[in-house]
């Protein structure tokens, strides 16, 4: 038995069966590894941003963790955007990093670099392994770590010389795990008295918090106080959709935000942060809510949101309050311009109930949210950490996560570039994954912004840096040289015809929307 052999026989008996994998030389042990049992499914991604989104898309459906193999500090380092997104989104992620062999460090070989400084900049947690000895204990740590509180990020770095030496055998015990925190009881009253103050009220949630039996128990409480009940303007995570507890999504926008918000007196915060604007503009401010509003914490995004609301809800006799839930909500065919709107009516009339939304829309994912609204019973992915590229990770993980549900990924065109190869492997996995494929050419969102930071008139070589033409993406030709079937969409019927014909069958396909 080598070190990689016992490493892998620790992670596989506290769990682990998926791999997001894009491996090198110092890896290979570690793949002979994988190869050789039956118990953990090798998943390979073409690029390391895909290799992490998909972990942080798995991790979101799943709540554990996959591994992910990654190779030396390179390797990681292109993983990073999409690691940066799933640290915003409280994701359980155990990664695994080759290094050069611990007697191979000392030269300046071209792949050296300071891997742990690397690893360190977004994971809650880095070790190198000691020997092959170790390497199952640190697992067994990086396990543990991963799955404290919400989900960390933990990063175990594996010298290739420790998986290819020989490692005494390890009894294998039962693995437990620490889980999500309580919330004190002194807390839980201090909240209720905030709630029965008569002055203006609103439950912010956000983690685990937005998932439909929290809801449920937050929508009770705000029928029995008159509180309303708030979302992350980007939830990793939220249950939404026919039947289950509406929440109204703080706007992206700086001005609308502080609009919507400048009413509360006091904010109650579930698993959520203080809003803040998601950057600074000029006279604008950084806190989104009045400077007199108070702002309080329920739970924090470690701590467990079901209990707490649950010891909150009883604390004020509110249990049996009904709670408002959203209605079936039928909207009439779209027909005509193929817009974000005809869209998201669409996807009102089609989606397939327990389906899952990946969010990656950006300039055109408010409209078809809220079409979306008295849909079918839904999961919905937003993009927590702000790093493009995420979508079409996000919903390869998901479909990985989760075999038996439709995954249908909102993409923006420029942002669909950055993770391209996804499409890949959604195709040799054979992932029921629909993309929706919105084709504006342009990166929309920076139009947008550049009006709004006050940098001046633009002209025609700034908006250059802004435009996908010339030449334009032919995204039917890019999907279906990836292996995964592609229609083009012009207008709202065309659309409605190809997207109920993607809901009938089952594997990877994409729609090219040519919004107008």
């Amino acid at each position: 038995m080598n070190g990689a052999q016992n490493l892998l026989n620790t992670l596989v008996n506290a769990g682990i069966d998926v791999c997001f994998a894009n491996p090198g030389t110092s890896e290979m042990h570690l793949v002979m590894s994988i190869g050789r049992t039956d118990t953990v499914r090798p998943v390979l991604c073409l690029f390391e941003g895909v290799v992490t989104g998909a972990a942080d898309g798995y991790g979101r459906m799943a709540d554990k963790p996959a591994i992910t193999l990654l190779h030396l500090g390179a390797g990681f380092s292109n993983g990073m955007a999409n690691l940066h997104n799933a640290k915003k989104a409280h994701v359980p992620i155990v990664n695994i990093v080759g290094d050069h062999a611990t007697h191979h460090l000392q030269y300046e070989t071209p792949l050296r670099s300071d891997v742990p400084a690397h690893a360190r900049i977004c994971s809650d947690w880095v070790r190198v392994s000691e020997s092959a000895n170790d390497l199952s204990a640190s697992g067994l740590m990086a396990l543990q770590t991963a799955m404290t509180g919400a989900g960390k990020i933990a990063t175990l770095i594996v010298p290739a010389n420790h998986a290819w030496e020989t490692a005494s055998a390890v009894s294998l015990a039962p693995v437990s795990f620490p889980g999500m925190e309580p919330v004190q009881s002194d807390i839980i009253a201090d909240m209720a008295s905030l709630l029965t103050n008569g002055k203006r009220s609103a439950l912010l949630l956000g983690g685990r918090a937005l998932r439909e039996d929290s809801l449920a128990i937050a929508g009770c409480i705000a029928d029995a106080t008159g509180a309303d009940i708030l979302s992350e303007t980007f939830p990793a995570h939220l249950q939404r959709g026919a039947s289950r507890v509406k929440t109204i999504r703080i706007p992206y926008f700086v001005e609308k935000a502080v609009d919507f918000l400048k009413d509360y007196e006091q904010i109650i915060l579930v698993g959520a942060l203080i809003p803040v604007a998601f950057f600074a503009y000029p006279e604008t401010p950084s806190l989104l809510t009045s400077p007199d509003c108070i702002i309080k914490i329920l739970a924090t995004v470690d701590q467990c949101p079901l209990n707490a609301l649950k010891s909150l809800a009883e604390k004020l006799y509110a249990a049996h309050h009904p709670g408002q839930r959203q209605t079936r909500i039928s909207l009439p065919q779209p027909s005509g311009r193929l817009t974000p709107q005809t869209i998201g009516r669409s996807l009102n009339i089609l989606l397939p109930e327990q389906s899952i939304v990946s969010d990656e829309a950006v300039t055109c994912g408010l409209e078809i949210f809220n079409a979306t609204e008295g849909a079918a019973p839904h999961d919905w992915l937003g993009i927590t950490g702000g790093a493009i590229g995420q979508g079409l990770p996000v919903s390869l993980g998901a479909a990985i996560a989760c075999p038996n549900r439709k995954v249908v990924a909102l993409q923006a065109d420029g942002s669909a570039m950055y993770t391209v190869q996804a499409l890949w492997t959604m195709a040799r996995e054979k992932t029921d994954v629909t993309v929706i494929l919105l084709n504006n050419r342009s990166y929309a969102i920076l139009n947008i912004e550049l009006a709004r930071v006050g940098a001046g008139e633009p002209n025609e070589k700034t908006l250059s840096m802004l435009r996908l033409t010339p030449p334009d993406l032919d995204w039917v030709q890019i999907s279906q040289g990836m292996g995964v079937p592609a229609t083009r969409a012009t207008t709202a019927e065309e659309f409605h015809q190809q997207f109920a014909e993607a809901v009938r069958l089952k594997g990877p396909c994409l729609i090219e929307a040519m919004i107008g």
